[in-house]
């Protein structure tokens, strides 16, 4: 007589089949993780909307990505709230700073062991005790200086007729005109502050050198870039890279947070 031959069930497919699927979710879920959170701080005379065309392209390749809104009252105010937008992210930051942000990542950056990497976008970096105005002064002068109108409480917003050919010669007039009729302005005093510790002493450093810079002299950024040993591009651009040419500012970014080109 033939005998059926035997057949051993799992007692609990079911447990199996979910034991499988947790451990391709963990997989997955590992894998997505991996990318370190983008952190963006925003310069004087502007504010986090300002990163809009920068922000879709880095989410559209797996990144979370915050824009801080710092209040522009003083250097130790934007440090803390940006300090405060790091330690918000579940894992590895990279900070990226423009024009006064690069002063912000400089301090906010420094003794985290969450930041990887540093961006500066035709940023300031100054060293530790050294200020933005001790920068500025270091080499001649650019037209930003005398287009800077002071309000009430010592805010410096830029000279409207003035905003498009200084600080964003290479955006379209109308998307200038909004820039300048939105701009925030940035309290005077904190040109002359300091801080006790500079991040990019310890943390890989990245520059992005605007060669069209009329807001910060582009022999500045480059005495930057080199004196912090950073990865340093140079682009054709205004003081604005990061709109008019967001591509490229967010492929330099993308390899400061490792991805491969």
């Amino acid at each position: 007589m033939f005998k059926q031959p035997e057949i051993n069930f799992p007692k609990n497919p079911v447990k199996i089949l979910t034991n499988k699927t947790n451990r391709k979710k963990i997989h997955m879920n590992s894998s997505i993780t991996t990318k370190p959170s983008i952190v963006l701080v925003h310069g004087a005379f502007a504010d986090a909307t300002g990163w809009q065309k920068v922000i879709p392209l880095l989410e559209k390749d797996g990144f979370t990505v915050t824009a801080v809104q710092n209040p522009l009252k003083s250097i130790a105010d934007d440090v803390a709230t940006t300090k405060r937008a790091i330690e918000a992210q579940k894992g590895d930051v990279v900070l990226v700073g423009h024009s006064y942000g690069g002063a912000i990542i400089t301090g906010a950056g420094a003794n985290n062991p969450k930041v990887k990497a540093l961006v500066y976008v035709a940023a300031f970096a100054p060293d530790a005790g050294e200020t933005i105005g001790a920068l500025i002064g270091q080499f001649p002068p650019t037209p930003l200086g005398a287009a800077l109108v002071p309000d009430s409480a010592g805010f410096l917003f830029i000279d409207r007729p003035k905003f498009h050919e200084i600080f964003a010669k290479d955006v379209p007039e109308g998307e200038s005109a909004v820039m300048a009729a939105t701009q925030k302005p940035v309290a005077g005093a904190s040109f002359g502050e300091t801080q006790a510790v500079a991040a990019w002493k310890t943390v890989p450093s990245w520059y992005v050198v605007s060669t069209q810079d009329h807001a910060i002299n582009p022999d500045s950024e480059r005495f930057m870039a080199k004196r912090m040993n950073a990865h340093t591009t140079e682009i054709d651009a205004s003081h604005v890279s990061f709109i008019s040419q967001a591509a490229k500012i967010v492929s330099i970014i993308e390899e400061a947070a490792g991805v491969p080109a």
